[in-house]
């Protein structure tokens, strides 16, 4: 008997080993994927223009996953040599803390989770198992310690003059790549706006309030209701403006964005998705929407995922960035790749050169694709991440 529970504690002991060690790259490899359809070819021109470029991702998941972003991988789509040799200047890390079992883009509740038990196999902090505050205050430090390990490579955005440096050490030809955080549906909140503040303490400086489901804040395009903006919701977008936070609609529903729109005093981005008008897929903005977001002075950041444009092809991304530009403008056209996110792309960001070349393919302009890649996103985000004076605090927040 005693031989036989001996074996049975050692095969548990290998299983739960295999489990921790294998189970969480396995999930990412199935999620985050390159599709391996053919690429076109680069012109020199677009290679030459492409090195002057300041690129800026709107939007990636990359901290969900359990890796080293100084390192380069063999799965998933960003890094930091990946984002080096893509040019990029500016990546913005997402924070996800809850997406719903059985996820799809019509309807879910919000009465389950897959992130928990990746949470677990990941071994992370056991403060995370529970709590989604805590899930991104860990995403935060993860990203925190990879730029204290970056010997100056990685650098943390959380203010204007972090740009102004980042900007000026790359016209130096100093190879330094910036990093700010974004959260991905404010339930990590838990119902308490005093949260914002240790958010925002913790270097968080934009925020999508829905994700794949409805919460407290607002509701979600994929939830079961669909509501717009909550009591608290209401009180978060100007608590928002006021820390210097930049407000995100994508997820949202239509009732959310209408709502955001009206009360909003600060540019608003869409930071990944898609339009309407060359993909229809619930999520993506429709023309007045697109009217809506531009009228703020903020940002369409498109992505390159089948359900944002259809496909998965530069020229599919490049198709719905011009309908933007043709339709409100250039100044309002961005890059939100939604890399990491659970999804199947043509290209990992190393291979950024070829929206690039898709740009020049669609009849850009050099200004033109200099403002799309990067140029605008610096504008508002400069502008976004500067805190504004104090209101008086809302009830929730005084009590």
């Amino acid at each position: 008997m005693k031989r036989w529970l001996l074996g049975l504690a050692i095969l548990l002991l290998v299983v739960a080993a295999a489990f921790f060690a294998l189970a969480p790259g396995m999930t990412e490899r199935s999620l985050n994927k390159i599709d391996g359809k053919p690429l076109a070819a680069v012109s020199e021109r677009a290679k030459a223009l492409h090195k002057t470029l300041t690129i800026v991702d709107l939007h990636s998941d990359t901290l969900l996953w359990q890796r080293d972003m100084l390192d380069r991988a063999e799965r998933g789509h960003v890094d930091l040599p990946r984002l080096e040799e893509g040019n990029v200047a500016l990546q913005i890390f997402s924070s996800v803390t809850k997406t719903p079992k059985g996820q799809n883009y019509d309807a879910n509740s919000g009465d389950t989770d897959n992130i928990t038990l990746l949470t677990v196999a990941q071994l992370q902090p056991p403060r995370t198992w529970t709590s989604l505050l805590e899930r991104s205050l860990w995403h935060a430090e993860k990203l925190h310690r990879a730029v204290a390990k970056a010997d100056g490579k990685l650098i943390d955005i959380t203010d204007p003059a972090d740009i102004d440096v980042l900007l000026a050490a790359r016209r130096g030809n100093q190879l330094k790549t910036g990093a700010l955080l974004s959260i991905e549906g404010l339930q990590d909140l838990e119902g308490d706006i005093r949260n914002l503040n240790r958010l925002h303490e913790a270097g968080f400086r934009m925020a999508g309030l829905a994700h794949f489901f409805d919460n407290d804040v607002a509701g979600s395009m994929h939830g079961t209701r669909k509501y717009g903006l909550t009591w608290l919701g209401r009180e978060v977008v100007p608590r928002m403006e006021e820390l210097g936070m930049i407000v995100d609609i994508a997820h949202c529903s239509r009732a959310c964005v209408a709502d955001i729109l009206k009360i909003a005093r600060r540019p608003v981005v869409s930071s990944h998705g898609g339009v309407q008008a060359t993909c229809k897929v619930n999520r993506n903005l429709d023309d007045e929407q697109i009217r809506g977001v531009a009228a703020t002075g903020g940002l369409i950041g498109i992505g390159y995922w089948d359900a944002a444009i259809c496909d998965t092809s530069p020229a599919s991304i490049a198709k719905a960035m011009k309908h933007v530009r043709d339709l409100v403008g250039i100044d309002y056209v961005a890059l939100g790749s939604d890399y990491d996110g659970g999804t199947t792309v043509r290209f990992d960001t190393s291979k950024l050169v070829q929206v690039t070349q898709a740009l020049i393919d669609a009849g850009f302009t050099d200004d033109e694709i200099r403002a799309a890649m990067g140029g605008n996103a610096i504008r508002v985000l400069k502008a976004g991440i500067v805190p504004l004076p104090r209101t008086p605090l809302p009830l929730a927040e005084a009590l």
